[in-house]
């Protein structure tokens, strides 16, 4: 069963955003390189599915990592973000110039890491997560720690978490349902 906070249902209810880090979140944290130097990257498609039932529901989800990929251009492509900051060194500054374009205080922003360069937003922000493999750091300070592995449904295990917070996960499944 996740690892979750007393107050992280609270928490969850607040959110307007929900961040992932890619690599070792909606990742394995793998990194795979093809015969002529090119990144692969591997994607869960029910990570995908989590992010979209959050946009449908009026969550924005948005990726922030420090590094670069045209894999990750596509697949956020094909999912419709709209908010994709990569090549980010300083994840913090990066994180408040995204509330600020969108007008939201960090009670209102969740975050899902999983290393050291997370940490600043992970201790900045309303609701901060991370899937069980990630660095001890990563997880003292994570309000859900997700049962799910990166890259293998943790992300989509947070985004329910936060429709259910919400009382929006049934309307989000109806159409599926139908």
């Amino acid at each position: 069963m996740a690892q979750v906070s007393v107050d992280a249902l609270e928490r969850a209810r607040r959110l307007r955003l929900m961040v992932f880090d890619v690599d070792g979140v909606l990742t394995d944290g793998r990194l795979w390189y093809g015969s002529q130097g090119e990144e692969l990257k591997a994607f869960h498609v029910r990570d995908g599915q989590g992010l979209k039932l959050l946009a449908d529901c009026g969550i924005a989800a948005a990726l922030l990592t420090g590094r670069r990929s045209r894999a990750l251009a596509v697949r956020a492509a094909e999912l419709g973000l709209r908010h994709v900051l990569q090549g980010v060194e300083d994840k913090r500054s990066a994180f408040e110039r995204l509330l600020a374009q969108l007008g939201l205080e960090p009670a209102a922003a969740g975050y899902m890491g999983d290393d050291l360069p997370d940490l600043p937003v992970l201790g900045h922000c309303g609701f901060a997560c991370a899937p069980p493999g990630a660095h001890e750091l990563a997880l003292r300070r994570a309000h859900y720690v997700a049962d799910a592995p990166a890259g293998a449904g943790a992300a989509r295990e947070v985004c329910e978490y936060v429709l259910v917070a919400q009382g929006r996960l049934e309307d989000a499944l109806a159409r599926y349902l139908a």
